[in-house]
């Protein structure tokens, strides 16, 4: 039994819906994002109410999968997604340009970043963040589909992951790091 496959979606005014045999097509305000369909799952739309609706119950977690990536496309189109990543670490700096994002990590040379259609970037410093050491500032990431901005997110965390003693690096922003102590430390 799934229970998140059971939620009835609720298609907000302005979203219009396309259900097709192997996929969904969902338009709104920020743009038009297709989902995968898995198979012997199959979507009713009836006036503003979207349902998951399953062959037999051998497909629950496909169920649920299916309801789940109907509706991240129906939030995408409508609110959108953001990701924060903090850049943290003594001469540690992030460009943010058009189409890229140019990081010094402290390697020999520096890293170009290309951004993939959808996805955009705002580079700021957060004055509340003073309190981690060695802040440099935070990306913003932000776009309509949850997918591939977590791919983004994930590619950025792997260019220079967080040191475990200092905690050098590129991090998320939500995720809170445990810094191990040195060798003095007890």
């Amino acid at each position: 039994m799934s229970r998140i496959g059971k939620k009835v979606i609720t298609v907000p005014a302005g979203v219009t819906v396309t259900v097709g045999e192997r996929e969904l097509t969902v338009k709104g305000p920020k743009g038009t994002l297709t989902t995968p369909v898995p198979e012997g799952i199959t979507f009713q739309l009836e006036g503003d109410q979207l349902q998951a609706v399953r062959a037999s119950d051998d497909l629950a977690a496909r169920h649920g999968l299916a309801r789940a990536l109907a509706n991240n496309a129906i939030v995408g189109v409508t609110e959108g997604f953001t990701k924060q990543m903090d850049v943290v670490g003594v001469g540690y700096k992030a460009d943010v340009q058009p189409k890229k994002i140019v990081f010094s990590l402290g390697y020999s040379h520096p890293i170009e970043f290309p951004l993939p259609e959808g996805i955009e970037v705002r580079g700021e410093r957060v004055p509340t963040k003073a309190s981690i050491q060695q802040y440099q500032l935070t990306l913003t990431l932000s776009g309509i589909d949850k997918q591939k901005l977590g791919q983004v997110a994930a590619e950025m965390h792997n260019l220079r992951k967080p040191d475990p003693y200092k905690g050098k690096g590129v991090r998320y922003a939500d995720v809170v790091l445990k810094l191990r102590p040195g060798k003095t430390g007890k």
